[in-house]
């Protein structure tokens, strides 16, 4: 019998075993080390059904929005509390280094009280009509249920940008966790079920593809799927919901550009540009993973960034020293591994790095590639997520905002530069949804989130996430008592 810690589904409020189990490894010694509960069609089943029946129940349907908010501070109070534990866990299934799990997730309790504040602020409208007998106004209602299913990477931060919103509405849920590290996910289902929700409100599963997530997005009786993940994911996504016309938000990837001007603050923009490509060690949407650098400065810039991801400490990730650990699994070391040996091969030159670290562990170095005489190389158009940057030279503001569109996907861009009225040109002519200016990777539970093609539709984060989590009913009142004329009229 098997030694290893043992997760458990979270379904209409009690924790339970699945039909079965796999194992967990841990990216920095590539070895087992928890059983996971492997969700099929029956606990799939089981979980959306508990969800439908809360969000018709008493005990959820009829509280109040403010009843609804409250219950959202207790959740952040809780994960507050459990902060540490929430890190431990996320670090060790993952691999995200220690210092920036319990940063992020010290901020994740933000997010709840933010929505928390806004569960009593989604509103309605009177609309002056013109028919002067009639009372017209709007009512903002929960959409229903809602399947979300999140990636392995920041799974606590970008599961509450869903559970948040949405519980704010007044929806029930099914969470599906990433497979690839679902043990913080699982855990934050006891969080939760301390805060006092009633059953079935949020139900945490987490499963294979074909048995678990596609039974899921393709249910009858889920109203809307919130997915962050990958574009080909995405696309089955929506397949699977065309067979219900659910609703959809897709938070998918990026090869978000980097942009730096021979004006900037080069000591900032070097920094900046490490925190966007090597934090996380890569494995994130927003990655910064396009430097474009004006050629005047391109020599002295890629220099800079090769002596700084040099000295980058690369370690296990439950040591505070360390700045990046391994990647989340050997799939994706082995792929950036052999995505920079064909750009190599189409031309790029590389800078530093390249090639993964031996001994125990999924371990990729820093790496820069400088692409500017190879714009053919398949690193400028292929996500990575992995600690993996690609550079290109320009001379003119118009290369640069070219080559700043030249991508299928639009999720985030940074400008780097102290001409005002350029950087205002630019936010104008970037084709994407987050414009960051002399700065990268900033975020508040006030800002809408999101991408434009490869990269999605939808938004997270703001009042606007709240709202896409509801539907809007009309509501016509007469309030005349006179009989009402030709009844073969439309009024």
């Amino acid at each position: 019998m098997s030694t290893l810690p043992a997760f458990q589904l979270y379904i209409d409020g009690s924790f339970r075993d699945a039909a079965a189990s796999f194992d967990s490894l841990d990216p920095a010694t590539g070895q087992p080390w928890a059983r996971m509960p492997e969700a099929r069609a029956a606990e799939v089943n089981e979980a959306v059904a508990a969800a439908r029946r809360a969000f018709h129940g008493a005990e959820w349907a009829g509280l109040t929005a403010g009843q609804r908010g409250k219950l959202l501070l207790r959740l952040a109070d809780l994960i507050e509390q459990n902060a540490s534990r929430l890190a431990e866990l996320e670090t060790r299934d993952t691999g995200k280094i220690i210092r920036e799990t319990r940063a992020q997730i010290a901020y994740v309790a933000e997010y709840y009280r933010y929505y928390a504040g806004l569960a009593d602020k989604i509103e309605g409208a009177h609309l002056p009509i013109d028919k002067p007998d009639m009372e017209v106004w709007l009512r903002r209602e929960p959409l229903g249920v809602v399947a979300a299913v999140v990636p392995w990477n920041s799974q606590l931060f970008l599961s509450a940008v869903k559970i948040g919103p949405a519980l704010a509405a007044g929806c029930t849920m099914v969470l599906k966790a990433s497979e690839d590290g679902p043990a913080p996910m699982l855990e934050f289902a006891r969080i939760f079920d301390q805060a006092g929700f009633p059953a079935g409100v949020l139900n945490v599963i987490t499963g294979f593809g074909p048995d678990c997530g596609a039974i899921l997005t393709s249910h009858p009786d889920i109203d809307h799927v919130a997915f962050t993940g990958g574009p080909e994911a995405g696309r089955q996504i929506l397949r699977n919901s065309a067979q219900n016309l659910a609703s959809t938000s897709l938070e998918l990837g990026g090869k978000s550009p980097f942009i730096v001007f021979e004006d900037a603050d080069l000591d900032s923009a070097v920094n900046a540009q490490i925190s966007g490509i090597f934090a996380a060690s890569g494995q994130s949407c927003v990655a910064g993973s396009r430097l474009l650098v004006q050629n005047s400065i391109r020599a002295e810039f890629l220099d800079r960034l090769r002596h700084k991801a040099e000295k980058i400490v690369i370690g296990g990730p439950q040591d505070m020293a360390t700045e990046v650990g391994p990647l989340c699994t050997a799939r994706q070391r082995d792929n950036a591994a052999a995505l920079c040996d064909r750009s190599v091969a189409a031309g790029a030159t590389l800078v530093t790095g390249g090639k993964p670290i031996d001994g125990t562990g999924y371990y990729f170095p820093p790496t820069v590639l400088d692409c500017t005489e190879a714009p053919e190389a398949p690193c400028l158009t292929e996500e990575f997520f992995a600690p993996v940057l690609s550079a290109q030279g320009f001379d003119t503001e118009s290369d640069a905002l070219r080559l700043a569109n030249d991508t299928d996907y639009g999720l985030a861009s940074g400008v780097f530069t102290r001409d005002l009225t350029r950087a205002h040109r630019m936010i104008r002519g970037i084709r994407a949804g987050v414009v960051w200016v002399n700065t990268y990777r900033a975020v508040s539970p006030m800002a809408p989130f999101g991408g434009h093609g490869l990269s999605g539709h939808g938004r997270e984060g703001g009042l606007a996430a709240a709202l896409d989590y509801t539907k809007i009913k009309t509501v016509w009142l007469r309030t005349s008592d006179a009989p009402i004329p030709d009844p073969f009229v439309m009024r």
